[in-house]
């Protein structure tokens, strides 16, 4: 005869089990962010210099970071940083390309445009590396942001494209995510959302190191990057 008080006690056991893994992994994890933001840190200070003198001597004197309000965990707004990839009145422009159908369709479809006349040669240069995104080095210290993680929306995105916000806004976003690292632009937009619904509800040290990994081969490879 099964004893339902033991099964009572077996069950609580696994759950607390299942607790301290959990917890022990996003330690384990936000270790990991630390030291690598930390190293990171050193190679951000003489890219930013050499990112400033660059769009200098082109006649750019504005800034080099680019901000802007992403959703993070729970659904607070963050801001985000990159190094400037687009012309200094970027969202003014992109205003102006929205008002023509060609361009909203694919905005609408994909919130990005392929082939965006905004970006400058040295953006795309960033772009294609990646290294636009070290300056999110800064977002990880701050503890908004995670070098592994879905990568963060802005507001009204997710709902726009009917996705989920009670498993995407699970963890912290991320520098790199399952979708960077697995079709990055050159995928749909659905289906980035499923990548990175995956990546939510299978996270752990086994799948974030293979994720390290398949980022470090799409950022050689440039799989995927526009």
């Amino acid at each position: 005869m099964i004893d339902e008080k033991s099964m009572e006690i077996n069950t609580s056991s696994i759950c607390t089990i299942s607790k301290v893994k959990r917890a022990t992994y996003f330690f384990i994890k936000r270790c990991f962010d630390i030291i690598c933001s930390l190293v990171g840190l050193v190679f951000l200070i003489p890219l930013a210099i050499i990112v400033k003198i660059s769009y200098v001597l082109t006649g750019d004197f504005h800034s080099i970071i680019y901000k802007q309000e992403r959703i993070g965990k729970n659904g607070k707004p963050f801001n985000l940083y990159k190094f400037r990839t687009m012309v200094p009145n970027a969202d003014e422009k992109l205003k102006e390309l929205l008002k023509d159908e060609k361009y909203r369709k694919e905005w609408e479809e994909n919130q990005k445009l392929d082939k965006d006349p905004r970006i400058t040669k040295l953006g795309n240069l960033l772009r294609k590396s990646s290294l636009d995104e070290l300056m999110q080095v800064l977002n990880v210290l701050g503890g908004k942001m995670s070098f592994i993680g879905p990568r963060p929306l802005v507001r009204g995105e997710l709902e726009s494209h009917n996705g989920n916000p009670d498993i995407y806004w699970q963890v912290l976003p991320g520098i790199t995510s399952w979708w960077a690292s697995h079709g990055r632009s050159a995928t749909t937009y659905e289906e980035r959302l499923r990548l990175e619904y995956y990546y939510i509800k299978n996270m752990g040290l086994s799948l974030d190191i293979r994720c390290i990994i398949d980022t470090i081969k799409a950022v050689i490879t440039k799989s995927g990057a526009k």
